[in-house]
């Protein structure tokens, strides 16, 4: 038998059809839907006069434009507002479960698929949202969507896609001390642009990889996109069983231990063949930061700007226009720049170890004046966690709010807004000119960097304040 990657033994045992020289036609184990993206899907539906195939295997969640304050009153934002309300329609119309505002199981739709049990291992899932590839921590084939392909998977559980190419991507070595898994995903996007793997579903391996968290997975997988990837995935191991484990709705099911067995034999075969391989030293990653306006603009807080004799002439005059609209010249170090908000969450780093990290660190501290801090967990269950453990009394004590659960200031569809030309240490995922908010200037970040820049008012790399 021919050896096989993880990601073809996923995506064949999908494949309905294959179309000659076409795509394949891909069955969906499992969908995911919130208020932006779903609406038109669900006027297709009605306009050609069909149903959901299968709503069991569709979920929603309102996440993008809630509001992380006064949950309990009505959405002031009109647009945020009807958006909100015609997903709960929506899916009540179509039977498809749907966990709005308020309700105890809310949250960031890429942190509840994994939380509540939803996301497992050799699954194919999809939503129409790019960063659904953080799925793909947990060995699946995840991927994000277009509004036209959400009423397809709807109508269908199934889906037109190209089989993308492979690529393996080793991280080995040991990660420094307060390095994280940010960190990594930023360097090894500084290192491939962001369309270095372009064409590509990435799996990611190695010993510094292996030794991850699955948050710290989930943040990896993540960013895939952000350097051009159709998705990324690691194969399941006791790491992944353990986090599983843990979770009711599986743990109480009585094949769950045959379902281990099932999903211990999804990984690559020691013979398969990559289109593409790239090895990584886990030694060389130090606190990252970008500096520009993509995230592949990234260098290590203790680097300099890229010089501008050190751009190619095909890429010089998109790097100028970048460093002017953050306000930063080829060259300079932005160690000690002044930042005026913190934004920590998203569907990158709004994990109860996200909190954990940032209150471990900023306890016994006091938030540096001047600065805007918002702390957003990503689910209700984070900020359930976060209060039962004592994270919102820590964060309280050294001057910051724990808030409500949403996207927030990721990409701004609600009123957490960075304004025009302020600077936010951001833990979230994206970078690009006003993705948080009109002439905001983002700064990609570490949950530790972006606590340092809370307590210090300034870029600092967070292994200068960490206690033993």
């Amino acid at each position: 038998m021919k050896p096989e990657t993880l990601f073809d033994k996923i995506w064949d045992s999908h494949v309905v059809r294959s179309i000659e020289g076409g795509p394949d036609v891909l069955y969906i184990d499992q969908h995911f839907i919130h208020e932006v993206t779903s609406p038109q899907a669900f006027d297709g539906l009605r306009a050609r006069g069909i149903d959901v195939f299968r709503p069991s295997m569709t979920l929603a969640t309102a996440d993008h434009n809630i509001p992380t304050v006064n949950q309990n009153m009505p959405i002031r934002d009109e647009l945020s507002r009807r958006q909100v309300e015609t997903l709960t329609r929506n899916c009540n119309e179509f039977g498809i479960t749907c966990y709005g505002l308020n309700d105890p199981h809310n949250g960031i739709v890429h942190v509840i698929g994994p939380e509540l049990g939803y996301t497992l291992p050799g699954m194919t899932i999809v939503c129409g949202d790019s960063h659904t590839s953080t799925h793909g921590a947990f060995g699946t084939v995840a991927f994000g969507i277009g509004t036209s392909e959400v009423e397809m998977v709807l109508a269908t559980q199934c889906i037109l896609q190209p089989k993308p190419k492979k690529m393996r991507i080793r991280v080995e070595g040991e990660l420094g001390r307060g390095i994280t898994a940010k960190d990594l995903i930023l360097y090894i996007i500084s290192q491939l642009s962001t369309s270095g793997a372009t064409g590509y579903f990435v799996e990611y391996a190695g010993s510094a990889v292996e030794s991850l968290s699955m948050e710290g997975r989930m943040t990896v997988c993540n960013m895939s996109i952000e350097m051009g990837a159709r998705g990324g995935l690691i194969a399941p191991d006791d790491t992944t069983f353990e986090y599983l484990r843990k979770i009711p709705a599986l743990s109480n099911r009585p094949d769950f231990y045959a379902l281990v067995k099932k999903w211990s034999r999804l990984r690559s075969d020691p013979d398969a063949v990559f289109d593409r391989e790239l090895t990584f030293d886990a030694g060389k990653i130090k606190p990252m930061i970008t500096y520009g306006t993509n995230p592949g603009m990234g260098i290590s807080i203790d680097e300099s700007i890229p010089a501008l004799e050190e751009i190619s002439d095909e890429t010089k005059a998109s790097f100028i226009k970048s460093l002017n609209y953050m306000g930063f010249t080829p060259g300079m170090k932005l160690a000690g720049q002044p930042v005026d908000y913190v934004f920590l969450g998203s569907c990158t780093n709004g994990r109860i170890e996200d909190l954990r990290a940032f209150a471990g660190f900023v306890r016994g501290r006091k938030k540096a004046p001047g600065v805007t801090v918002l702390i957003v967990p990503g689910s209700k269950k984070v900020e359930k966690q976060a209060i039962d453990e004592g994270l919102a009394d820590i964060l309280k004590d050294a001057g910051f709010v724990l808030r409500q659960p949403g996207c927030s200031s990721c990409l701004a569809m609600n009123e957490d807004k960075i304004p025009p030309g302020k600077y936010a240490v951001s833990t979230s995922n994206r970078n690009f000119e006003g993705r948080q908010g009109p002439g905001a200037r983002t700064l990609l970040a570490s949950p530790l960097t972006a606590a340092a820049a809370a307590v210090t008012g300034r870029i600092t790399d967070p292994g200068e304040l960490m206690q033993d």
